[in-house]
Parts: C-alpha cells; structure tokens; sequence
C-alpha cells in the first residue's frame, strides 16, 4: 500500500522506552527514489536537537494508532551523531551514523537497500521474532566494513534530496507548463518513492494527478523544475487523486496503462510483501 509522506509527518515516533519527537522532513536519493532519513525534531525532550532515523530503525507502523514505531532506544538515539540538517549531509556522516548504529552502507548492491528491496536488508537483521541484534554485536559486525567503505566512498556526491525543499518544484510537461509538486507518495514496504502528487492547479485548476519519477526527464535543482516525458493531454485525461486517497498496489497497474508505461514490477510478480 501506498502511503502520503505528508500524513506520516503526523505521526508519533516511539522509541523502545517513549516518544521522541516529531518529523519535519524526509531525506530521499535522487537516484533510486527512496527515503533514506527521517529528519525528527526532538523539542522538548533534546531541547530541540534534531536526528536523523533511518527506515532501517523503524518497525512494523501502526496505522490505526498513527505511530512509527523505533527500534532505538532514547539512550541510543540521545548518544547518535550529531546533524545539522541545514547543510548538506556527507558521505562521511552517513558511514559515522551507520557504524554508530552498526547498519549496512544504502548505497552499495544492487537492491534499493544494500543487496534487498527492504531496509532491513542490511547487517544485523536477525529476521523473525528477535528483529535486531544487540547493538555492540552489529557493531563489531559492520566496523572495518564501514571503515574501508568511508574511505572508498570519501569523495561521492551524496544525492540527498528534501522533501520540503521539492515540494513546489514546477513541473513542465512536453508542450508546456502542468502544475508543481505536492507531495509523495511511498510504498510503506520499502519506502521507495512511487509518485509525485501533482497539482495542476497552475494550468487546470482543481485537479491533482500522480506521476512515476521514471516518468521524469530531467530535474533542474538550481531552477526547482521538473520536466517529465508526458504531454499535458495525458495528465488532463489521468484518473484523478484525492488527498488522502489509499492507493492499494492493484490500482497502479492500470495507472502505468493510461500514461502507456511498463511497471516497476514484473509481469506475473507478486508484489505484496510476504
């Protein structure tokens, strides 16, 4: 199922011994299309300091009760590295928070995580019941690993994008200008980024449509504009999204059909994670 990044920024993020704030951005890689971090404001309990957790660190989410669960705890997350989440983030920052954490690197492998589909992927996931293994274990497990990668990887353009800073982008279509972004919508599996919500209120005035980011030609990041491989006629004629819509996996292949575009998935694959 599809889930609005926007109505995750309302839920509660609880730690394996209370609260710990509220998210007030997400992180994606503008290559792959995948939240890496969730940006979480931890006023008042950190008196305002911010932290990054990773997809990695969140547990099975509670839609009824709108809560992310953390498979921190306070103690560990009070002790991560520090963020400024006004500059950009590093290389260097990631394998720190990642060693700290004893994760495996996102940006290796062929997968969207590491060498899988799900960001639990990666070193020290003990599957099951028993989910993650202690700290200090996955530690020892991933340190010269990480090592060797943050040397390797030292001088990688990270492809970090935010979410609040995308929101807006101009989207132009092949004959003309079409709306500007919404918002994002994610599979709550993978957290991969399925579609924009598009408001073409710009052009057309009530309507939002979704667009696939494989549907994107080129994004200007210095002019906020995004230019898609679709004509304006094909968004006028696309089913429409309501906010707050639930978009269930059996809907997308008939919106891949109308814009004439293959699936992310494979034909006859089962995409519901078991």
């Amino acid at each position: 199922m599809l889930r609005s990044l926007h109505d995750l920024r309302k839920y509660t993020l609880s730690a394996t011994d209370g609260n710990i704030g509220s998210v007030t951005d997400f992180y994606f890689d503008d290559e792959s299309w995948v939240v890496r971090y969730l940006v979480v404001d931890t006023d008042p309990w950190l008196m305002g300091r911010t932290v990054l957790i990773s997809p990695i660190s969140i547990g099975r989410p509670d839609f009824m009760e709108r809560d992310l669960p953390v498979t921190l705890s306070k103690d560990q997350i009070r002790q991560s590295p520090d963020v400024n989440a006004h500059r950009p983030v590093s290389r260097q920052m990631e394998s720190g928070y990642a060693g700290y954490y004893g994760y495996q690197s996102y940006w290796t492998g062929a997968g969207l995580w590491w060498g899988g589909i799900y960001p639990n992927a990666g070193y020290g996931y003990g599957g099951g019941e028993s989910g993650w293994l202690p700290l200090e274990q996955r530690r020892q497990m991933s340190s010269g690993y990480l090592r060797d990668l943050a040397d390797h990887h030292a001088r990688d353009d990270v492809h970090l994008r935010s979410s609040n800073a995308v929101t807006g982008y101009h989207i132009l279509a092949t004959d003309g200008e079409l709306g500007h972004v919404d918002g994002f919508l994610i599979d709550e599996d993978t957290w991969a980024i399925r579609f924009l919500i598009v408001n073409t209120s710009n052009w057309w005035v009530g309507q939002q449509v979704l667009v696939a980011p494989e549907w994107i030609e080129r994004i200007s990041w210095s002019d906020s504009v995004v230019t898609l491989a679709i004509s304006r006629d094909t968004v006028r004629s696309a089913p429409p999204y309501k906010a707050g819509q639930v978009i269930e996996r059996t809907q997308e292949p008939a919106l891949f059909a109308h814009y004439g575009r293959t699936g992310f998935w494979k034909p006859g694959e089962s995409r519901v994670r078991a």
